[in-house]
């Protein structure tokens, strides 16, 4: 278990070198890769051989490499590319939090503001480069969340659902998409407007998503009868996810409904991967995932009535509430 780290790190060279786009036109050998990757061959050919006993690339018996199934992912472009996602899960934003997990169980905060000086989110706006690639990361790994979310919630009896902190618009396009009766508002940061502008033509969208730039943390626009809150709770604090529910109560009108979307945890010993990003959350921004009985506490320290958990054939479930 110790040395779980090694394939993650594999992984990443792989894509630093872009290994399975030098492999997309035909195989090659270690020393071809090498000439045109600028790397020392032998120690490439290790890399290599490593990464194919692990599934990722296949060599031959001419020591010729090739790609795998599991090696498409890899390439750069491509549907259902995890290239930059694995870049941004093993940098620095992710390593180092979790390398001084320590800390944060010493103390309860971020082990990232503790050694990058600043909260994860103020060091986002400051390197755009790292929030790129973390926005990316982010669409990939939640990518089959949306078409579940969709099906395994009926948003057909709404007539406006606002997506609070929903970034660019992918979940509330892809549930509008499925139920032609709403029409949506996305409320996001000022800064993903015109991203958000372009994914929502690119999806036919224009008529029925209206964006609206602010901060869930100083108001939420009203008018809507469902409010979605997708991924959002469990990137803060306590106190600062009461802000949020806060601002979201009293936007919103008698009968109106509330959906978290996030990891709702299993009590007990059973392994769900919301237990391990439950401690990323912990050292990276002072986050948390939650179990349902967490759930309803918090909802009721927010003056919102728990109603149900939904699960959806992804890792996500659907947490409602009425106001």
């Amino acid at each position: 278990m110790s040395l779980g780290y090694t394939v993650p790190f594999l992984l990443r060279t792989a894509a630093q070198l872009c290994l399975a786009d030098r492999l997309a036109g035909q195989p090659q050998t270690a020393q071809q890769l090498a000439a045109i990757t600028g790397t020392h061959a032998p120690a490439l050919y290790r890399l290599l051989r490593t990464l194919a006993s692990n599934g990722v690339f296949s060599e031959d018996e001419s020591h010729r490499f090739s790609l795998t199934p599991l090696a498409e992912p890899l390439r750069s472009g491509v549907p259902g590319s995890v290239r930059t996602s694995i870049l941004s899960i093993t940098g620095d934003l992710f390593v180092i939090p979790w390398s001084k997990l320590l800390y944060s169980v010493q103390t309860g905060q971020p082990s990232f503001d503790h050694h990058f000086g600043e909260p994860f989110f103020d060091h986002l706006t400051t390197h755009p480069e790292e929030a790129a690639m973390f926005s990316d990361m982010l669409m990939g790994i939640n990518s089959g969340d949306a078409p579940a979310i969709a099906a395994a919630y009926d948003f057909s009896s709404y007539s406006h659902i606002a997506d609070i902190g929903g970034a660019t618009g992918h979940i509330l396009t892809t549930v509008l998409a499925s139920h032609p009766g709403p029409r949506g508002t996305l409320f996001d940061l000022p800064h993903n407007q015109a991203a958000a502008a372009e994914l929502i033509q690119s999806r036919g969208m224009a008529d029925r998503v209206t964006f609206c730039p602010g901060s869930f943390f100083e108001s939420i626009p009203g008018g809507c009868d469902l409010y979605l809150l997708s991924h959002v709770i469990h990137d803060w604090s306590e106190e600062q996810c009461l802000t949020i529910l806060g601002n979201c109560h009293r936007a919103m009108s008698a009968g109106s409904r509330l959906l978290i979307v996030e990891m709702v945890l299993p009590e007990g010993n059973a392994f769900h991967p919301g237990k391990a990003l439950d401690i990323t959350m912990l050292t990276l921004a002072g986050g948390q995932e939650r179990s349902e009985p967490e759930y309803r506490a918090l909802l009721e320290r927010a003056n919102f009535q728990f109603t149900r958990v939904i699960p959806t054939n992804s890792a996500v479930s659907i947490v409602e509430a009425c106001r």
